[in-house]
């Protein structure tokens, strides 16, 4: 019997939310956490695809992880786009991604945290900081998107922070092939212990 090279679409109810006014609240940094979050301009594409990964296995994020180094360039270098990275004592804990659609939109198209992140208390603190930085440029509206492959309290913390429903859409998500996933498996390995790169 051949083996199953493809997997079967994900069914996914989409809503998209937008908010017109900035946060009101005011979140202290988690107690006996050490936090810093660094503007990646210039990130490198592996490091990027490790984030992305990181944060989106769990909830089947693969869109990004389908582009190639040429087309993941352009995505990441637009002036338009702008990532953040989230470290949690000293070690990467995760990462927001925001796009200037126009002068008065803003998305946050990527939010999320690594699993040694979550439980400690620094979600909401985390996502609020995302949202100062999507209202620093001035925009009318903030939107997000989420599904029902997301973090089952997702769109209740999106509308806790201000977010309204505004639209749903259902759709699907193809997971990564087995083909994919050797793939990928391949482009982003490190060389073999005791063998440095040339």
């Amino acid at each position: 019997m051949a083996k199953k090279t493809t997997a079967a679409p994900i069914p996914v109810h989409v809503t998209a939310l937008e908010m017109t006014a900035p946060p009101r609240q005011s979140l202290p940094v988690p107690v006996n956490v050490h936090t810093a979050i660094l503007a990646a301009p210039d990130i490198p594409l592996a490091y990027y695809r490790f984030l992305y990964r990181q944060v989106g296995s769990r909830w089947h994020w693969v869109d990004r992880l389908r582009l190639d180094d040429a087309a993941l360039t352009a995505t990441l270098h637009d002036k338009r786009n702008a990532v953040s990275v989230l470290y949690v004592n000293g070690a990467p804990g995760g990462f927001f991604e925001l796009f200037q659609v126009d002068t008065e939109t803003v998305e946050l198209s990527h939010f999320g945290l690594f699993e040694h992140a979550l439980g400690i208390g620094i979600g909401k603190w985390f996502l609020l900081q995302a949202l100062y930085a999507a209202w620093a440029s001035g925009p009318k509206r903030v939107t997000v998107t989420t599904n029902s492959l997301d973090h089952p309290r997702a769109l209740q913390l999106y509308q806790m922070f201000g977010f309204s429903p505004v639209g749903t859409t259902d759709g699907a998500v193809v997971p990564l092939s087995d083909a994919e996933l050797l793939a990928l498996a391949k482009r982003d390995c490190l060389p073999p212990p005791g063998r440095l790169p040339v």
